[in-house]
């Protein structure tokens, strides 16, 4: 059986209003979500990216049931581990057994912004698996020092921890962050429904973790409303390659976006109002090893796809 949750893109909303969406997600049934954390949008007509743990804050109290994780967040550049080791305690600590880390290498749409270099792939693995190592030194509590290779922390004590670890799940798209993620992480968090990632995170020590899938849909009143919605709103989602961490503005996504067709987008998205399309792509990450798929609306309309869900998809999960 697989359960189904709901994507928060701080991309494309107000703090507020995703506080709001989470509620409303909870009272509809979804028992998770994941919420993205991003400097800046991916294109300037998403028009939004407030910052992630003060939205989380927020939404610990709008919730009562709700499993909460970043997804994801990059612990390497832009923030020092150290101090996302302290976010996520606190987060944990306001929502004791409902929130989990999600981390990953990032985008350089994110990391750049205080003019650090953007390392290759290679490099941003091995960042990420010594920060992974520093926040879970960090949660032993004491005083803690580390000296590696790219971070150092010394005697340094997080006093607020939760009454229960926070689990750590890693994000990735190729073998190699597959490998890592079983490695070093207590899951696994895709994008797309690649069963050979699944099996490279089991056969790395991943077997029996969880395994969180993002599907990403557009739900409207017919389908080409939906079709042009994901088109104006999202058309980096249908961008070949490592372009996603590679662009380092949103000027730069809208240029490459211009090459995407509304056609490309809905080949790579679900556009519309037939409950069976949602369905089919929900099964579609679960018959790749999925337990958990989440799914992101494109667009305003959160209220009208919390509503179609409740009604049309979730009851076919449980």
């Amino acid at each position: 059986m697989v359960e189904i949750g709901y994507a928060l893109s701080c991309e494309e909303h107000a703090p507020n209003d995703l506080v709001r969406h989470a509620r409303l997600a909870e009272e509809a049934g979804f028992t998770f979500a994941l919420i993205s954390d991003h400097y800046h949008p991916w294109v300037d007509q998403q028009g939004h990216s407030p910052f992630v743990w003060a939205v989380i804050g927020g939404i610990a109290q709008a919730t009562k049931r709700l499993r909460l994780g970043t997804g994801v967040t990059c612990p390497t550049i832009r923030i020092h581990p150290a101090i996302i080791a302290q976010a996520a305690a606190t987060a944990s600590a306001m929502m004791p057994g409902r929130f989990f880390l999600g981390v990953g290498t990032g985008e350089n749409l994110n990391e750049h912004v205080l003019g650090d270099r953007w390392p290759e792939t290679s490099v941003r693995r091995e960042m990420l698996e010594e920060a992974v190592a520093v926040i879970r030194l960090l949660w032993q509590g004491g005083s803690q020092s580390h000296r590696g290779r790219h971070y150092t922390v010394e005697h340094a004590r997080l006093y607020t921890l939760p009454d229960e670890p926070t689990p750590i799940m890693v994000a990735a798209s190729g073998p190699k962050a597959a490998e890592l993620a079983g490695r070093i992480g207590d899951g696994f968090i895709g994008t797309s429904a690649q069963r050979e990632l699944l099996e490279t995170f089991a056969a790395a020590g991943g077997t029996g973790k969880p395994r969180y899938g993002q599907a990403t849909v557009c739900w409207a009143e017919d389908e080409a409303m939906a079709r042009r919605i994901a088109h104006e709103q999202w058309p980096t989602g249908a961008l070949p390659g490592e372009l996603g961490q590679e662009l380092p503005t949103p000027a730069h996504f809208a240029q490459a976006a211009q090459l995407v067709t509304e056609e490309a987008i809905a080949e790579a998205v679900v556009c519309g109002p037939d409950p069976e399309r949602h369905v089919a792509e929900i099964r579609r990450y679960a018959d790749a090893g999925y337990e958990q798929v989440y799914v992101h609306q494109i667009g305003p309309d959160q209220e009208g796809f919390l509503r179609f869900y409740e009604r049309e998809v979730l009851p076919r999960f449980r």
